[in-house]
């Protein structure tokens, strides 16, 4: 049993199941306002830790889980919630790229990934994106334009699914936060973000 924290009312049509990425878990300054923001919005957010993270907080430091543990973590989660055909999944970073590995399988109504990481930080031979050409899942993507897990020159150049769209924040970084000399600010992005989340899961499941 994975211990779920709860955003939004229960009964909303709108659910998301969203995930941590590899260093901070869910109760992140990211993970805990980006939940409460769409909670507010009408959202029901449903977040959850992967197991490594809980091994973390007994002060076991160490590397996210392996591939197949993560994605069956994801398996397990969407099945303790329910309803996959009526549920969106996603998450921020890893979370994310792992619940685009798995969306297909699980039969979910759509997917949201916070700053996907299409490549590691340095290391833009080294994509992740091979499985993205053929996602069926219908998908939305909010990434910063200057992420450097994978930039907007970057990502205009990968071969990606007709069913992902993609919202690149202006100077947005891997947390989608700009910096002051841009004129942009975090609190606006986080607005935009919030909004286009909720206009998707409105589209998918209202």
């Amino acid at each position: 049993m994975t211990t779920l924290l709860h955003d939004g009312k229960r009964s909303s049509k709108l659910r998301l199941i969203l995930a941590h990425g590899a260093g901070a878990g869910m109760s992140s300054p990211f993970m805990r306002d980006f939940a409460a923001g769409l909670g507010e919005r009408g959202v029901h957010v449903v977040r959850f830790e992967f197991p490594y993270m809980a091994k973390r907080k007994k002060a076991e430091r160490g590397p996210p889980d392996r591939a197949e543990v993560l994605l069956q973590c994801w398996r397990d989660v969407v099945r303790e919630v329910g309803r996959p055909a009526r549920t969106c999944i996603g998450g921020k970073s890893m979370g994310g790229r792992i619940a685009s590995m798995v969306a297909d399988e699980l039969g979910v109504a759509g997917l949201v990934c916070l700053g996907y990481p299409f490549h590691p930080p340095g290391r833009p031979d080294k994509l992740r994106t091979a499985h993205l050409a053929d996602l069926r899942t219908p998908s939305l993507i909010v990434q910063g334009t200057r992420d450097e897990f994978g930039t907007e020159e970057e990502v205009a150049g990968y071969v990606l699914s007709t069913a992902i769209r993609v919202l690149f924040l202006p100077d947005g970084d891997h947390s989608l936060a700009p910096r002051r000399a841009s004129g942009h600010t975090r609190a606006g992005h986080f607005r935009t973000a919030l909004d286009a989340v909720e206009g998707f899961l409105r589209e998918r499941l209202a």
